[in-house]
């Protein structure tokens, strides 16, 4: 039974490791291109737009106003 315990224990530290892990990951090459600023401006706008068409769809589909 102390195996199994043991065992358990160590789940949230892996999740939060892999989690931790695929988000450096996948954001370092972003983060490289922040250092631009011709850059910084488009990703910046890319991620606005993508926001703000996601809210103004999630809205449409809820019926909300």
């Amino acid at each position: 039974m102390h195996n199994f315990w043991d065992n358990i224990y160590k789940f949230p530290r892996f999740l939060l490791a892999t989690f931790l892990g695929f988000f450096l990951t996948t954001f370092q090459p972003i983060f490289k291109l922040l250092k631009n600023t011709k850059t910084t401006i488009i990703i910046t706008t890319t991620i606005t737009i993508i926001i703000v068409n996601l809210c103004v769809l999630i809205k449409l589909m809820l019926g909300l106003k």
